[in-house]
């Protein structure tokens, strides 16, 4: 298991430092950020100042050598627009985007897994096929469209949830989070519920497939047999023979969901990162886009470290298959 886990490590530390080399070539390729940080009328003089301050002038091999340093130490440098540390701004945005991920991806797994198992379960009911159905809509309409509808069925005609903010927060260990407050819930649940639509339509039709598959096996056959009750044949059997898929897409939801929330808080105003991403954009602050995306990468490869991981303590062939 040991070496299961220095492999998984080493792979991921090759990722990271690939993703490294494209996220910072990629990002300073596009435009020039001193258009942005000084006035259009300032001297040559000026401009030449703010070049060298920020080290705008060096070969991109050596600013990304530097970057590189600077990384390893745990600095992200500063913002150019907000004039603070990229590590400062992004904590104090990063715990809004993980609140309002989290809770995203437990409504999907909360709901999307038993509603696919009892359609595998019984797929010629009415009720399966109605979740079916309704499965397919999570995938086929838009997420700002159901956000721009949601909107307007809950807070602008019914008035019954807020439009947009993250509302009243209690802090839990110094950070500040929604779900701890009523008030804070109300605001949390419309851009909760928009984010996992379509995770929750995936874990949905994924648990009904892999349902319906299982139920054909001898597995399930000879407990039946066994006289073994029918909630215990989908506690115990079913879901534990469908929970490697339904681990793998929960692990890469979770980081997809993180790095693509931007959409749901522009349309709620939800103040996390993806709020601070779009304004970085626009405005090539590129120590926040590069720090911005190389948080998503280092969480995409850490979620995969632990599905990894997961695979092994649920599988016990894996186990018994570790070099």
């Amino acid at each position: 298991m040991a070496s299961f886990i220095f492999r998984r490590l080493t792979q991921a530390l090759i990722v990271l430092l690939v993703m490294s080399v494209l996220v910072f070539a990629g990002v300073y390729v596009i435009g020039n950020p001193v258009d942005v940080l000084i006035s259009p009328d300032a001297t040559q003089a000026i401009r030449q100042q703010v070049i060298e301050q920020y080290g705008l002038d060096l070969p991109l091999w050596q600013q990304y050598l530097h970057f590189l340093q600077r990384l390893l130490t745990g600095d992200l440098g500063s913002s150019f627009v907000f004039n603070m540390p990229v590590a400062t701004l992004i904590a104090q945005k990063l715990p809004a985007t993980l609140e309002l991920t989290l809770i995203a991806v437990f409504f999907a797994s909360a709901i999307g897994i038993p509603l696919g198992i009892y359609a595998g379960y019984k797929p010629d009911s009415i009720a399966a096929r109605i979740i079916m159905a309704v499965s397919v809509l999570g995938f086929s309409v838009p997420t700002f469209w159901i956000g721009l509808m949601l909107i307007m069925v809950f807070a602008v005609q019914l008035g019954i949830l807020p439009a947009g903010g993250r509302g009243q927060t209690r802090e839990l260990f110094g950070v500040p989070f929604s779900f701890l407050t009523l008030n804070g819930w109300s605001h949390l649940l419309l851009p909760a519920l928009n984010l996992s639509l379509f995770k929750m339509a995936m874990m949905c039709r994924l648990a009904a497939s892999g349902t319906r598959e299982v139920m054909l096996t001898d597995t399930i056959k000879f407990a039946r047999a066994a006289g073994i009750p029918e909630r215990e044949i989908l506690r115990r059997h079913v879901l534990k023979l469908i929970a490697i898929p339904l681990v793998t897409i929960f692990g890469l939801e979770l980081g997809s969901t993180l790095a693509f929330a931007l959409v749901t808080e522009t349309i709620f105003s939800w103040p996390g990162l993806g709020k601070l991403i779009v304004d970085s954009i626009t405005s090539l602050d590129r120590p926040v886009m590069v720090a911005y995306l190389m948080l998503v990468s280092a969480l995409f490869v850490v979620i995969n470290l632990c599905v990894d991981l997961t695979y092994a303590l649920l599988d016990p062939r894996l186990r018994q298959g570790v070099r």
